[in-house]
């Protein structure tokens, strides 16, 4: 199943600049999509589209009230968005699993509404789903991870998890964003606790 993704209403390059894939749906039948939020999207979606069995990724919109929002609207705070990666993989729960830990641990699940000097609710740590096997495997990784975080006596996670959010594409000039501008900004850091 994927997850509810909006076609764009901005012009986008038709492939991924990274993987030479294609960034809009529809995607392969093996395929399974997740979002990841976890603050600024730029470093995130680079983070995601590095690993093994991933097939696509872009960057977006979700979470928020606001149809098809521009990245002006989001950043204003008044959309309810956050920042997130679409992230399309190949394979189970094995290959979720392991996206989940890297999610926990390239970014603080535990500052609210900020990720670093990140300020608003467009940066705010998520874990959008669209199946209750997914959303059952997202809260079981939470809930390891807070163990972890407790060792090493850090705070709560306050990571949004919910299922049947909606996508909406960010503009193009955002997409892969790194990778057409090496040295630009990345602020995605994480506590330094290993999820595996």
């Amino acid at each position: 199943m994927s997850l509810e993704i909006h076609l764009s209403q901005h012009a986008l390059a038709p492939r991924h600049a990274v993987l030479d894939r294609p960034m809009l749906p529809p995607f392969p039948d093996t395929t399974r999509s997740v979002l990841f939020g976890l603050g600024c999207f730029w470093g995130a979606e680079k983070t995601f589209w590095r690993q093994p069995d991933v097939y696509t990724t872009a960057v977006g919109y979700a979470g928020g009230n606001t149809r098809n929002p521009t990245y002006r609207e989001v950043c204003g705070g008044n959309t309810g968005h956050a920042e997130v990666v679409l992230v399309v993989y190949e394979g189970g729960a094995s290959v979720l699993q392991n996206l989940l830990d890297v999610f926990w641990e390239s970014h603080d699940p535990t500052q609210g509404m900020r990720q670093g000097n990140d300020l608003g609710s467009q940066y705010r740590s998520t874990i959008y789903v669209n199946d209750d096997a997914a959303f059952d495997l997202a809260i079981a990784s939470r809930d390891r991870y807070q163990l972890a975080l407790n060792r090493a006596s850090l705070g709560r996670i306050t990571t949004e998890i919910a299922q049947d959010m909606g996508f909406y594409y960010a503009e193009d000039y955002h997409q892969q964003y790194l990778a057409k501008n090496p040295a630009g900004y990345c602020g995605l850091g994480g506590t330094g606790v290993a999820a595996r």
